[in-house]
Order: C-alpha cells, then structure tokens, then sequence
C-alpha cells in the first residue's frame, strides 16, 4: 500500500464510532433501490442498488465518510460492490470511491469494480490533488449514456451537458422506476452552476427538462417514478416541476435586465430572485448573490 493508501485508509479509520452515527440508516426508495442520507449533511446521498448481482451505488460522498457508507451498505447485503457510478467530479460525490472498492472487494471477488462515469469527469479531476488517482472512474463514456444490466433491472446512465458542470450525470433504474440526478436537482437550495466548469444556466434547465421527461408522475401527480437527489429529501415529478420553474423564472429575469443594459451589480441589486430566497437561500446553497451572478456571466457568455 502506498502512501496515498495509507493517507486514505487513515482518514476512513479516523471517522470511528462517531462518524458512524453521522449516516443515516438505509431507506427504501422502491424496487431494489435505496438511499444513503448523511445525517450530518457532509457528503451527497448515496443510492444502493442490492440484489443477487452484488452491489451497485451511485456515488460514494467523501473519503472520510466511507467506513460509515460500508457499515450502512452492509446492513442490506454481504454481496461484493461491482458497480458505482459517479455522477459528477465534485468530491462530495465520488471521494470515496476507492476506499469502498477496497472494503467492498475480497480476493474471492469476481473482477474489479467498475467505476463509470462520463469522460468529463475524468478531465476534471486531471490536476486535482485533493482527490486521489486510485478514487478516479476506470469506465468513463464519452456518448450521450451508456446503458447495463444488472440485477434483474437496465441501469441507464445519461450524460447532461453544460449544466451545473460539463460532467453531470443522472442515472435511471428503470425496472425499479426511480431516477438518481446528482447536483443537477437539490431540492431546497439554488443550484451549484459551476461556469468554470462548463456549467450554464440553459443546460441546467435544459437537463431538469430531461429529467422530467424520463419521470412519470403517480395519481393526482404524486409518486410514480421516485427521484434521488443530489443533497436533500426524496422527491416526484412535481416537485422538479417547482424547481425548473424557478430557474427559468429567474433566468428569464436576468436576460431582461441585460436586455435593458444592466450591469452585473445592477442586477444583483434589482434581486430577481427575491421571492424565491426564503426557500431556496439555506445553509449549503449557493447564496442567491452567487447564483444570479452564474445567471448572469452564463446568460452573457
């Protein structure tokens, strides 16, 4: 083991009994699919897949979380990992991809973990010293998805361009009919637009329209397909609804007042996103002055 093993492995031991109790027990969202909620908020949810296969996650939340992510994956099955999938660059996301291949390998384990993202990813992480080469994805796509079958259900991963970075993912269980999307929908707060990244504002719209268009609602518009966001609680179409329409509102804002020739503190100013700000301005969330700026510089751009 070298030293960025040891380094690793010393930050998932140093968690302990105490970041144990940080996660939440695992939820069944339907089907075979369930969540992982950071109690303490540190980290992204995490999506298990259980079955006869083995074990697949959607993303893994930071290194230092990973022995409580292994304890809680254990507690639903004994079965190897083979799967994850990362569904951005973002260390929240995917910091403890190698830790948990480790944990959740043996010697007797059939092949390697596949670890899949889009190719984005990948390039993003080139020069990022704060996320080890071993925790980088080995199955990278560079086409619109990439599909499998795993556990008696199509796996489909979809890549959406430019929209809170260039490398968003979401991820669909289509027998389970439950649909994981990352940072692209955080219900409860604005979204993370990274521009230096390759995010836009119409990508992020574009992708939530996506996402709706993969959901099905249930009777009166409640349940049907289960969503999994990025941070936050499980949600339904409607509730995607709301959240696409508020940034297409605040979108549409902005571009009117560059139309009229505002400056960037002129728009800060004028709060387009002011009635929108006591539900989506909370802790963890992009402060509504940092999300209209990333409108704004997307919109001109």
């Amino acid at each position: 083991m070298d030293a960025r093993h040891v380094a690793a492995f010393a930050l998932v031991v140093a968690g302990g009994v105490a970041a144990l109790r940080a996660q939440q027990a695992p939820r069944l969202v339907q089907g075979k699919v369930y969540v992982l909620s950071p109690a303490d908020g540190n980290g992204s949810n995490v999506v298990v897949q259980s079955g006869v296969d083995g074990i697949l996650l959607v993303d893994t939340q930071p290194v230092d979380a990973a022995q409580r992510v292994f304890a809680a994956v254990r507690a639903l099955s004994q079965e190897p990992i083979r799967w994850i999938v990362n569904t951005s660059a973002r260390i929240d996301h995917l910091g403890g991809n190698d830790a948990l291949t480790r944990l959740g390998t043996t010697p007797a384990s059939v092949g390697r973990t596949r670890v899949v993202a889009h190719q984005n990813v990948v390039h993003r992480l080139v020069g990022n010293s704060s996320v080890s080469r071993d925790a980088w994805p080995n199955d990278d796509f560079f086409t619109p998805d990439k599909d499998f079958f795993f556990n008696g259900e199509a796996v489909v991963v979809t890549h959406m361009p430019a929209a809170t970075t260039d490398g968003d993912s979401i991820v669909f269980f289509r027998r389970s009919d439950v649909l994981v999307t990352g940072d692209v929908f955080t219900p409860g707060k604005y979204p993370a637009i990274d521009l230096a990244a390759g995010g836009s504002v119409q990508g992020e719209i574009n992708a939530l329209n996506t996402i709706l268009h993969v959901a099905v609602p249930g009777k009166y518009q409640e349940g049907g397909t289960y969503i999994v966001p990025g941070h936050g609680r499980l949600c339904d179409e409607a509730d995607v609804v709301e959240y696409r329409e508020m940034v297409t509102v605040i979108r549409d804002r902005v571009l009117d007042l560059i139309k009229k020739g505002s400056t960037l503190e002129q728009v800060k100013a004028a709060r387009p996103t002011r009635d929108y700000d006591p539900e989506y301005s909370r802790a963890g969330s992009p402060t509504p002055e940092a999300f209209v700026e990333a409108v704004y510089r997307s919109l001109k751009k």
